[in-house]
């Protein structure tokens, strides 16, 4: 028994032995090469890690690292030059042992604005990559650190995160997660380029401003420049937004200074002139002079843009989203038969007028969005769920208006002075242009996304300028039968069948509400949405009855339903076979920029489509190209990946991405291949032949 005892005691410590080489052996193959995700509790929304790639440069002494930084949505921390507020983030390496130094790189930052407060910095997920310079490479290295970063919304948080791991420079592996994201960040660093040269940094003292000019041989598409250096005077400086103008390959960007000490004194200072535009991040350093820059004039580019909104503003008017509005513009001209030539100039002015100002209005709120630093766009009022309310009340009054439903009575005495002063329809008139502006809003033209895109880059006159062009482009119509009334007398004249006519447009604008009504199930339970339109029908309904018998509810009936038939029916056919249904949508995945990259260095081909509930045009192209043969069997491709960015709500993700290609508004397609790893833009209104051209020559 007792040798048995011992026999049980040996194997027990062999197999103890055993498994403690095994597990240090398995220990000693797996080293940590990463803090791991750290948070402070006394800041929740944002996290920090630090990672070895496992990549090494024993001649320079050096091991590749990256600091990745993820902030909530609406968080944003700073650049290496905060700008006229904030603090940029920084690390103390006072307690590490076995190195020198660290190199921090520095992605390309954004603009932001807040109480006209301008800042640079970051939102979302940013990575910086490191090269920590080793003293000894045979010998262990402890990395610690403390990360001080100050994280802002409309209130700035100044955090530390304490960060540290040990390793032996020579016995790193490769991570290869940690080489993707080290990759993914050196990609967004500024760096040289031979195709971009600096060719003057000028400073005018008197003006406090900054001149930089610039060639790129490849051509300027909506540069933004920004400017810092290792100089305290530099440091003590806020350079601000440019100014910018494009002559050929040629830059000139004019930026405004700000210093807390005064004016500054820049000439003679070495500065970091950083450029970023579309696909490319350069920087290069030139010290300051004073000698004077001419900056070619910009009427031409100006006068250019006018002309493309006063032609993207008439084209809205046979867009789809404004022809719910058709009625009233068709029963403005009718029912101008009789009236006296100027009441016809008047009430058509009175239209004209309302379009103005609706764009004058969304200037105003764009310039809000803008020095808020907000994300900018056209039709960005319609993700909001007030907005589209507000919207369905007025179809709704509208509608129940046109079928006779209600009229507003105004007293005796109020009758009679306006007898007395002339037309009492100019409001009508005013708030009917107006609506027809807010209802063109979710649609793109043609030649509009450039002229808005150049608005909202530039400064606020120049965008009120170009607004002013999209307004009088649509209110031309109007503006021509006020300078020619007798057109109006070239229309039929006012009889009984323009009460039918008066029932058609309004049941028009009661379908008008139903599709702004689907547009709330995006926000709210559906149920409660389509409950709530119940109520609402049944209610006109009764008006209905009430005012015209229930003989014509009937018939109100019957058009509705035949109506939602027949949009059923022809919803669910091509265009060109009658007898075949619409095919199932295609698998999206949700825009991801960064695996646009991973899939065209694989030789994929990226199909990508921004889109939204609310834009007509968006739906348009779903269905009359992107779901119709030969383009839907291209697409269904197994080389090509298909993403969508949902812009229906406010999304800074896909608002960044369609800002980064110079766009304010959906739809937007753009295609990525190997032989167009920087994409191929789509225009506004597709066609079989542009996507297929696209998709044959990215993937060539």
């Amino acid at each position: 028994m007792k040798k048995l005892y011992q026999y049980f005691y040996l194997t027990i410590a062999l197999l103890t032995t055993l498994f403690g080489i095994t597990f240090s052996s398995i220990a000693a193959a797996t080293p940590q090469h990463s803090t791991g995700w750290v948070t402070n509790p006394q800041h929740p929304p944002v996290e920090v890690r630090l990672m070895l790639t496992g990549q090494q440069d024993p001649a320079k002494h050096t091991v590749q690292g990256l600091l990745e930084v993820k902030l909530d949505t609406n968080w944003k921390t700073y650049w290496r030059s905060p700008g006229e507020g904030g603090v940029a983030p920084s690390i103390n390496w006072e307690t590490s042992s076995n190195i020198s130094h660290v190199d921090w790189q520095w992605p390309l930052p954004k603009r932001y604005e807040f109480l006209g407060v301008e800042t640079l910095g970051y939102k979302h997920d940013v990575i910086f990559p490191l090269s920590i310079h080793v003293k000894d490479m045979t010998k262990p290295v402890f990395l610690s650190g403390k990360l001080t970063m100050s994280s802002c919304t409309s209130i700035c948080v100044l955090t530390d995160y304490e960060l540290s791991f040990d390793f032996i420079p020579s016995k790193l592996s490769p991570s290869t997660e940690a080489m993707f994201l080290y990759n993914k960040g050196e990609s967004q660093v500024p760096k040289t380029s031979p195709a971009v040269t600096l060719k003057a940094v000028s400073y005018n003292k008197a003006e406090k401003k900054v001149t930089v000019v610039a060639t790129n041989s490849t051509g300027w598409q909506q540069p933004d420049v920004i400017i810092d250096g290792d100089a305290q005077a530099v440091k003590d400086t806020s350079f601000l937004k440019p100014t910018t103008t494009i002559k050929g390959d040629t830059l000139y960007a004019t930026l405004p200074v700000t210093s807390w000490f005064g004016t500054p004194k820049l000439v003679g200072q070495p500065l970091h002139v950083t450029i970023g535009d579309h696909d490319i991040a350069v920087e290069m350093t030139a010290t300051a002079t004073d000698l004077p820059v001419n900056i070619p004039s910009t009427n031409g580019n100006i006068l250019k843009v006018i002309g493309l909104a006063l032609l993207g503003g008439l084209i809205l008017n046979i867009m789809p989203c404004v022809l719910p509005v058709l009625g009233m513009k068709l029963s403005s001209v009718i029912s101008a038969q009789g009236l006296a030539r100027r009441q016809i100039r008047t009430q058509f002015l009175a239209s004209a007028a309302g379009i103005i100002v609706s764009f004058w209005l969304l200037a105003i709120f764009l310039t809000v969005m803008k020095l808020s630093g907000q994300a900018l766009g056209w039709g960005i009022q319609f993700q909001s769920p007030w907005f589209i309310g507000a919207m369905i009340a007025i179809t709704v009054l509208f509608g129940a208006n046109m079928l006779g439903l209600f009229e507003i009575r105004l007293s005796s005495n109020t009758n009679t002075w306006l007898a007395t002063k002339g037309d009492s329809s100019h409001l009508g008139h005013f708030i009917q242009g107006m609506f027809a502006t807010l209802l063109a809003t979710p649609c793109s033209a043609p030649f509009l996304g450039t002229a808005v895109a150049f608005a909202l880059g530039a400064d606020l006159i120049t965008l009120f300028a170009i607004f002013t062009a999209l307004a009088i482009g649509m209110a031309a119509p109007w503006l021509l039968i006020a300078l020619f009334p007798q057109l109006a007398t070239l229309m039929p004249k006012p009889g009984a069948w323009m009460d039918r006519v008066k029932t058609l447009f309004g049941l028009m604008m009661l379908a008008t509400s139903v599709w702004l009504l689907s547009l709330m199930t995006s926000f709210f339970n559906a149920s409660a949405v389509w409950g709530l339109g119940a109520v609402i029908l049944v209610i006109i309904l009764w008006l209905l009855g009430r005012k015209k018998g229930r003989k014509t509810v009937i018939i109100t009936l019957a058009v509705m339903l035949l109506g939602a038939g027949a949009s059923l029916f022809t919803g669910s056919l091509t265009a060109n076979k009658w007898s075949t249904p619409l095919p199932d949508d295609h698998h999206w995945i949700p825009l991801d920029t960064a695996k646009i990259a991973t899939e065209v260095a694989q030789g994929k081909t990226v199909f990508v489509d921004v889109t939204a509930q609310w834009c007509i045009t968006c739906k348009a192209n779903k269905i009359g190209v992107i779901l119709q043969e030969p383009v839907y069997s291209a697409l269904d491709n197994k080389n090509i990946v298909l993403m969508r960015g949902d812009w229906t709500k406010p999304s800074d993700y896909v608002t960044g991405f369609l800002q980064s290609h110079g766009r304010f508004g959906v739809p937007f397609n753009i295609v990525y291949g190997p032989n167009a790893p920087k994409g191929i833009e789509l225009p506004v209104i597709l066609s079989s032949e542009s996507v297929l051209k696209a998709l044959k020559k990215v993937g060539e």
